[in-house]
């Protein structure tokens, strides 16, 4: 099914995807474990560091890998310590701290890309390190954020630090938590300390996708807390608020997966058109599909969202 935004869509493009690419990480605890997923042709390709929710892993969110990949771009899925698969023990060590073990695992991609790229057959020579953007969903893009300029209160140090990142050029926010304090929820508070995202600092340029009927059993506000990101920092450049999307957005998390409560593949249709528009929109790669999404959803009968921009 085909999202209702009267966009033409280019012929996608088969994808090799690899997995998984090992990039070592002594500090750690264990190596870091990737998948990348390009094009087989194109040249220039833009780059997309994707961060998956709690819990997930990097066989998460084909929906937007998959899309994306066979549409111009590399993307690039981490398997952060919270994964499933990788079963921390209760009273971890490093579960105080998984938020910025997160963060250092967008920066190590980073810095291991020839390493990736080399792991690709045919990739290598292919990429644009200079279009990087990062992209996440849920705790998933807090971790994106704070490569945008996002600042987390360590709860083990105290600190509040700058762990933007100059490589990555723009972002995209998929329900991602807002404000932390009075607006979480006891259990929220109790088990999720690291969950107090200062927005203020977050200057490079994002898209932020919310549901209308997402909500979260950690905020006290209501689906509204899934817009702060927009709303409270300066660099939330856009906001497409999905209607009648609860936490998973329709299913960008995976085909059928338990997780989803609110399956629509037309409600998936439109947040692949919508984000890879606009990754191509903040990257320099074209205005011509950002502009039509945004008139279609303007101008549609019955969308199935809208998107509003500062």
């Amino acid at each position: 099914m085909t999202a209702p935004v009267s966009v033409p869509a280019p012929t996608p493009a088969p994808v090799v995807s690899v997995k998984p690419v090992v990039l070592e990480a002594p500090d750690r605890g264990e190596d870091l474990r990737v998948r990348v997923s390009a094009p087989v042709t194109g040249t220039g390709l833009p780059i997309v560091l994707l961060s998956h929710g709690f819990g997930s892993s990097l066989d998460g969110y084909g929906p937007l890998a998959d899309f994306w990949a066979a549409h111009g771009f590399v993307v690039v899925q981490p398997t952060h310590l919270d994964s499933r698969t990788v079963g921390l023990a209760q009273g971890d060590p490093r579960t105080p701290r998984l938020w910025r073990f997160r963060v250092e695992d967008m920066k190590r991609v980073l810095d291991g890309l020839d390493v990736l790229e080399a792991a690709v057959p045919g990739l290598g020579g292919r990429t644009d390190r200079s279009r990087v953007a990062a992209a996440g969903h849920s705790f998933g893009g807090q971790t994106a954020g704070n490569l945008l300029g996002l600042r987390v209160m360590d709860p083990v140090s105290g600190r509040s630090e700058d762990l933007s990142d100059a490589r990555v050029k723009a972002g995209v926010l998929l329900a991602t938590a807002g404000k932390g304090g009075a607006d979480l929820t006891p259990y929220a508070a109790e088990h999720f300390p690291f969950m107090n995202p200062d927005f203020t600092h977050m200057t490079t340029q994002a898209l932020v996708v919310a549901g209308d009927r997402d909500d979260s059993p950690l905020s006290v506000r209501g689906p509204e807390w899934l817009t702060d990101p927009y709303v409270l920092s300066p660099g939330g450049e856009s906001l497409l608020t999905l209607f009648g999307a609860e936490h998973s957005l329709g299913g960008i998390a995976g085909h059928e997966v338990r997780e989803t409560t609110d399956e629509n593949p037309e409600r998936v249709a439109l947040v692949q058109r919508v984000t890879l528009a606009y990754l191509r929109h903040a990257l320099g790669l074209g205005e011509a599909d950002w502009t039509a999404v945004r008139e279609a959803l303007a101008d549609g009968a019955s969308p199935l969202g809208r998107i509003e921009s500062k």
